[in-house]
């Protein structure tokens, strides 16, 4: 029997390399910069096209998914790359919610007949938890009645786009609920790519798919963990396209950054996205491989907020002027940027369960 590596794989190989390559470059195609705030501005902001593009044409909706059930039997590797491309673009598409966290929860059901539909893109599964909700944490739940769902659950991402709902109910089963029938409706939300929504059950009637709590736990630790790679993606972007600009960009007949003090701003910040990228893809080795999985989640989402808020601010204010504009791009970032440092659990709760996990409680 092969020996299981005792170190974490942090780095890319040449097929993720090439599955980065693919996904940038479909992503140019229908996620360019004025498109996706085109559809933030509009009542639609999520982006079919470009969901069919990755979930039909690659089949990147099915990589956590086993053959067996339709999917390409893929690791948390591959996943990771694929948010980390949605990151740095700020994709408006149900990836995270659908392709990991509901498929998550399914597998943790093994519900055959979901999974199957989820591999195929054509139907997008959401869990109906709050956004904010952390690995462990306690979430909502619905009361069953008669055999239906009644309730309200709010902060639920991507509930609009949702053609089944994986609902939490209080008998301690997870009900899979047609997006038909539950009324879906829209929340402000800062991050206009993500939105949010409440969803009101009145009478919804359910199938039971299996056990709530490990179910949810499961999914939201693969939902942290992965996180991590679309934030950074996020910070990626920010420090490439600051880069970028202050090499153009020119005072006092030179470069902007031949400046000495802003050279040691983006030297920090490079130096903050390397730690980001170790942390991401140790936090995605470990859901692979199953080795020490919550330590892993726990430190790569302590770190991740910070580092990608701190990315998009510095873009926007290197930027200057042009970064304060609606037609640059950089407000999406920091947008998606703050709204991330709560996905899941905030920082500080990362930090305690950190504590517990190590034996290192404040005293």
């Amino acid at each position: 029997m092969k020996p299981q590596p005792t170190q974490p794989d942090l780095l890319y190989s040449e097929e993720e390399e090439a599955l980065r390559a693919a996904v940038r470059d479909l992503l140019a195609d229908h996620c360019d910069a004025p498109s996706v705030i085109a559809r933030a501005e509009s009542d639609a902001p999520h982006d079919p096209a470009a969901w069919k593009a990755l979930a039909d044409g690659m089949g990147l909706a099915g990589l956590l998914i086993p053959e067996a059930q339709g999917g390409q039997g893929a690791t948390h590797h591959e996943a990771a790359v694929v948010l980390e491309e949605l990151g740095r673009a700020v994709a408006p598409v149900p990836y995270l919610t659908s392709a990991v966290v509901a498929t998550e929860a399914l597998l943790a059901c093994r519900d055959e007949d979901l999974l199957g539909r989820l591999a195929s893109g054509r139907t997008v599964g959401v869990l109906a938890v709050g956004l904010h909700t952390a690995p462990g944490a306690a979430f909502p739940a619905v009361r069953l009645e008669a055999g239906a769902l009644h309730g309200e659950l709010t902060g639920i991402a991507d509930a609009a786009a949702a053609d089944v709902l994986l609902v939490p109910a209080a008998d301690g089963g997870l009900y899979a609920v047609e997006a038909a029938d539950a009324t879906v409706t829209p929340q402000v939300s800062l991050d206009l790519t993500r939105p949010l929504a409440t969803v009101t059950l009145t009478g919804a009637p359910g199938r039971r798919i299996g056990d709530a709590g490990p179910a949810v736990r499961r999914a939201l630790r693969a939902g942290a963990g992965l996180l991590a790679s679309e934030q950074l993606g996020l910070a990626d972007w920010a420090l490439t396209e600051t880069v970028r600009y202050l090499k153009d960009r020119k005072q006092f007949n030179r470069p902007v950054g031949g400046f000495q003090a802003l050279k040691h701003r983006l030297a920090q910040l490079w130096l903050e996205v390397v730690n980001l990228r170790a942390a991401a893809r140790g936090a995605a080795d470990a859901l692979a491989t199953g080795h020490d999985v919550e330590v892993s989640v726990a430190v790569a989402q302590a770190y991740a907020a910070s580092v990608a808020v701190r990315a998009a601010e510095e873009a926007l204010q290197l930027h200057g002027g042009i970064g304060m504009t609606w037609e640059h791009p950089v407000h999406l970032c920091l947008k998606r940027a703050k709204a991330d440092s709560i996905a899941y659990g905030t920082a500080g709760a990362h930090r305690e369960a950190l504590a517990e996990l190590v034996d290192l409680r404040a005293p």
